[in-house]
C-alpha cells in the first residue's frame, strides 16, 4: 500500500506548496487530513496530478486549522464525499462539512472506512490545558499495520497501544505522522524510541509537530528506516 504526502513543511521541489500542517493520500483512496489552506492543497493536487475521482473518504484527525484548512478544496472537487470525524469535534467544523456537501460520519470506536483502512475511533488528548478529541488511521497491509497520526495529542504510545489492543493478532510495521513531541524532554523522547524498538516497529516517519529533536533521535535509531515525508514523496507500507 502506498502513502503519498500531499502537504507538509518541506517538499521534493519548489513548485509544491508547503506550510504548517499535514495531509497524505493512502492508496489513492483515502485522504488523511488536509493541511492548512485550500489553495495550497489545490496546488499540490494539480502539481502531483492527483486524481481525486478515486477518493472514497476523507479522515480528519482532529479539529485544528492546520489539519482541516484544505477540506473546502477536497469537497469542491468531490461533493458528497464521506468525511470521518470524531463526535466531540466542534459544531463549526461539522456545520462546515455539511454546508460543503460532505457526508458527515462520526464514530467513537474502531471503524473500517475502506478496504484494509481503519480509524482508531475517538481518543482524548490535551492541548493548551484543554481536552481535544483525535483519531488516527490504521492500514492493514501484507507487511503489517501502519499507523498514521495527525498530532498524537492523546500520546503517541497510547495510540500505538490502542492499535495493538484492537489488532492483537497483527504486528505494527510502521508509525508516521505528527508525534507531538516538540516540547518533551530528551529522556522521554528516548524512552518512546526505545519502546518502538521493543515493539518491533520496523519503520517510522516523525514529522509536523514531532519536533526536530525527536526527529533526530528517531533518525539516529532507525537510520534508513526513518521516512522523510516531504510533499510529493510516496512511501510503501
Amino acid at each position: 500500500m502506498k502513502v503519498q504526502i500531499l502537504f507538509n513543511s518541506a517538499a521534493i521541489h519548489e513548485d509544491l506548496s508547503t506550510g504548517w500542517g499535514i495531509s497524505c493520500l493512502v492508496d489513492n483512496r483515502v485522504l488523511f487530513d488536509t493541511g492548512e489552506k485550500a489553495r495550497s492543497l489545490a496546488n499540490n493536487f494539480d502539481r502531483l496530478e492527483t486524481d481525486t475521482d478515486f477518493l472514497e473518504a476523507v479522515v480528519i484527525s482532529h479539529d485544528h486549522w492546520d489539519h482541516t484548512g484544505g477540506l473546502e478544496e477536497v469537497l469542491r472537487r468531490r461533493p458528497g464525499l464521506d468525511v470521518y470525524i470524531c463526535p466531540n469535534f466542534g459544531k463549526e467544523l461539522k456545520q462546515k462539512i455539511i454546508s460543503l456537501k460532505g457526508r458527515l460520519k462520526e464514530n467513537s470506536d474502531l471503524f473500517k472506512v475502506a478496504k484494509d483502512i481503519y480509524v482508531t475511533g475517538e481518543m482524548t488528548g490535551t492541548y493548551k490545558q484543554k481536552d481535544i478529541a483525535e483519531q488516527s488511521l490504521v492500514l492493514d497491509t501484507v507487511k503489517g499495520l501502519t499507523i498514521i497520526t495527525g498530532c498524537a495529542h492523546p500520546d503517541i504510545l497510547e495510540i500505538v497501544e490502542k492499535v495493538r489492543e484492537n489488532f492483537s493478532d497483527k504486528k505494527i510495521f510502521a508509525v508516521l505522522g505528527g508525534f507531538h513531541l516538540t516540547h518533551e524532554p530528551p529522556r522521554k523522547i528516548k524512552a518512546i524510541v526505545q519502546r518502538f524498538l521493543e515493539l518491533g516497529i520496523k519503520k517510522v516517519g516523525p514529522t509536523h509537530c514531532s519536533g526536530t529533536d525527536a526527529e533526530n533521535v528517531f533518525r539516529k535509531a532507525y537510520q534508513d528506516d526513518c521516512f522523510t515525508l516531504r510533499v510529493g514523496e510516496k512511501v510503501e507500507v
